[in-house]
């Protein structure tokens, strides 16, 4: 069978697929019209905002809850419905939603910002002070509440400070016909600690915590979309209750069991089969536990890297390793490279980050009269490790076979 018949034959598979009828339903970024046990949350958030439908300005919203607890979707949602309830009464009210992870420089976030209420600010060639200045000025001509949701904010904080939030939250002394409401979404739940107190008290003027599921409603949220996703009865008896207990062991992340299930599916619809088993979803764990292992490693600064590689070799070799060995290695590491070293209390920094992200597993034990070491091992497979170094320029030379 020819190239050109093969992705032929793929390609019709997927057009009368015999697991979905819309897989679209169990990706994080859709906004279903059912929120189950999320009611108090969207209670008070609606609640909160409702004052914007009489031309009031709402107090600033600060969300925080880990991540898959719902945050986003529920924002997504209350905001849809306002937007929606401002057409039916005439208020004069602008939503706008930002992830800062993605849009990552204060520039580009004023960009998103502008787009919401018709500025186009050029890409380039201003800066941030006067793009600040003529999106101020727009939105004061559109005589509009504008709702400004910034999701993930403390992704932008950790990079470029907090200067963009204390303007927001402050931009209200500035105009005179339109105000302006932030919501602040934020997976860490010690971020607001490290703001400065001005923009603390301004945006946190009301605080709302999302908890995590537990697997019990997790499964009620899984049963919910799996009827929109997937043809009737192709589900085998245990799949859910197993994504859904998965992610609870996870911090009840709903993202995660919807990812599960998701996969599962689309790794039975690639083998062909009838049903969606077990099995498949615990192929997909082993398949989503290698990709976010691969996206942790690849935007490690270099230094990282050749620590982990440093861990990956002499784990190969002798099952676990030490500090001490690890540090040596590194250091004949960066010396094949022709780049000077980093000292060996940074490389105990960057081993404890590695022990904290899952990647290896450090345990401090007792050498007697010899002081304490910690031991090393590698939580993740090798051959994952390896395939990820091998896109980078520096650590691919360096990579067993490559030597």
């Amino acid at each position: 069978m020819s190239a050109v018949e093969i992705i032929d034959k793929i390609f019709s598979q997927s057009l009368k697929s015999k697991i979905f009828v819309n897989r679209d339903v169990l990706r994080p970024d859709y906004v279903p019209d059912e929120l189950p046990h999320r009611e108090e949350q969207i209670a008070k958030l609606a609640s909160i905002l409702a004052p914007s439908l009489q031309g009031a300005r709402p107090s600033n919203v600060f969300i925080y809850g880990l991540t898959g607890t719902g945050k986003t979707a529920v924002t997504k949602f209350v905001l849809r419905k306002l937007y929606e309830k401002s057409l039916e009464v005439g208020a004069r009210i602008t939503v706008c939603y930002v992830n800062v992870r993605q849009d990552d420089t204060t520039y580009r976030v004023l960009l998103r910002l502008s787009e919401c209420i018709g500025l186009r600010l050029p890409f380039t060639g201003i800066s941030t002070a006067e793009a600040y200045r003529r999106f101020i000025r727009a939105l004061n001509l559109r005589s509009t509440l504008f709702i400004a949701t910034l999701d993930e904010i403390d992704f932008l904080v950790k990079k470029h400070g907090d200067e963009l939030l204390y303007r927001l939250t402050r931009c209200n002394e500035e105009l005179d016909q339109s105000k302006v409401t932030v919501i602040g979404i934020t997976n860490d739940l010690k971020f607001v600690d490290s703001l400065d107190p001005r923009v603390r008290s301004s945006l946190g003027e009301v605080e709302i915590v999302f908890p995590p599921y537990n697997a019990m409603q997790l499964e009620d949220i899984l049963r919910k979309r799996a009827e929109l996703a997937f043809r009737p009865g192709v589900l085998d008896k245990g799949v859910i209750e197993l994504c859904a207990a998965l992610a609870a062991r996870e911090h009840g992340d709903a993202r995660r069991a919807l990812d599960l299930l998701r996969v599962a599916g689309e790794i039975a619809e690639r083998e062909g089969a009838d049903m969606v088993t077990v099995e498949h979803v615990r192929k997909a764990r082993a398949e989503l536990e290698r990709d976010r292992v691969a996206e942790v490693i690849s935007t490690m600064p270099l230094h990282a890297k050749l620590v982990l590689l440093a861990i990956t070799n002499l784990v190969s070799l002798n099952g676990k390793t030490t500090t001490g060995e690890v540090y040596s290695h590194y250091r004949t590491l960066c010396s094949k490279l022709g780049i000077e070293h980093v000292t060996q209390r940074r490389v105990s920094d960057i081993i404890s980050e590695l022990d904290m992200l899952g990647i290896i597993t450090a345990r401090v034990v007792s050498r007697g009269r010899y002081g304490k070491t910690r031991v090393i091992t590698l939580a993740v497979p090798k051959d994952v490790v390896y395939s990820v170094l091998e896109e980078d320029p520096y650590a691919s030379v360096l990579l067993p076979g490559n030597r």
